[in-house]
Formats: structure tokens, C-alpha cells, sequence
């Protein structure tokens, strides 16, 4: 499991316990500026087949944690339980997408959105475009 923090302009992901040692990570950090949209990802969480691992962990059923390739490109998994797990879609960053395990996806989820609009608001407050109001 993950947990999330904002800290400045930042997102940051903690992967948490014994996932630390599955993910070969502690710690992701996205600009909110790379974040493109964040909902629900139970139904790809379910899926077995996440990419090539590189480096990571993957016993279906159990856990996905780590860095997978795929057809998206570079994602970053820790997820035991599906119907707990998010996906952040990325813009230029080093991954596409991050999908994490969270301790309640919709307060999550409704955390991330505001943090990013509160970013869209302070943008147009400095006169600065904004390309995700």
C-alpha cells in the first residue's frame, strides 16, 4: 500500500512496509503539473498481465509492486487489492502511469483533484496559462 502527500508542486507517493523491498522504491515524486487525470483503476488492477518487470514483483492474485514496461510505457504498480487501487495518468515524466493501492481511493482521488485545480487557480492567478482548468 501507498500513501500520499502534496508537498509544494508535488505529489509524493510513500510505498509502505514490506512493498518497499517487492517495488526495489520508497518514494515516487510527479510535479501536479505532469498529472493528467486520476479515477478509479480497479478493473486494470485485475488484469494479470502488467508488462515486463524491470524492476519489480508480480505473483498474480497476490501483488503487483515495482517498475513494468508495457505497450503505455514505463508504470509504476503497488497494488495487493484491486478494488483499492488508483491510476494517475502522466504527461512528461518518466512514467506514464502510476497505479497504487490506497487506504480510500475516493477521498484520495478527490484530494489529487483538488490539489490539482487549486494549482489551475493559482496559475490563472499569476496570469500564467492553464491547459487543465
Amino acid at each position: 500500500m501507498t500513501s500520499i502527500e502534496f508537498e509544494g508542486p508535488n505529489l509524493v507517493m510513500t510505498v509502505q512496509g514490506l512493498d518497499r523491498l517487492l517495488a526495489f522504491k520508497s518514494e515516487v515524486r510527479v510535479p501536479l503539473a505532469h498529472i493528467v487525470n486520476v479515477e478509479r483503476a480497479d478493473e486494470e488492477a485485475r488484469r494479470w498481465w502488467h508488462g515486463w518487470r524491470a524492476p519489480g514483483t508480480q505473483l498474480p492474485g497476490l501483488v503487483t509492486a515495482g517498475t513494468f514496461y508495457g505497450s503505455e510505457g514505463r508504470v509504476f504498480w503497488d497494488v495487493h487489492d484491486p478494488n483499492r487501487a488508483i491510476v494517475l495518468h502522466l504527461r512528461d515524466d518518466r512514467y506514464a502511469k502510476l497505479i497504487i493501492e490506497v487506504e480510500d481511493p475516493e477521498s484520495s482521488i478527490a484530494a489529487v483533484q483538488a490539489a490539482l485545480h487549486g494549482g489551475a487557480i493559482e496559475r490563472r492567478e499569476r496570469g500564467s496559462r492553464c491547459q487543465n482548468p
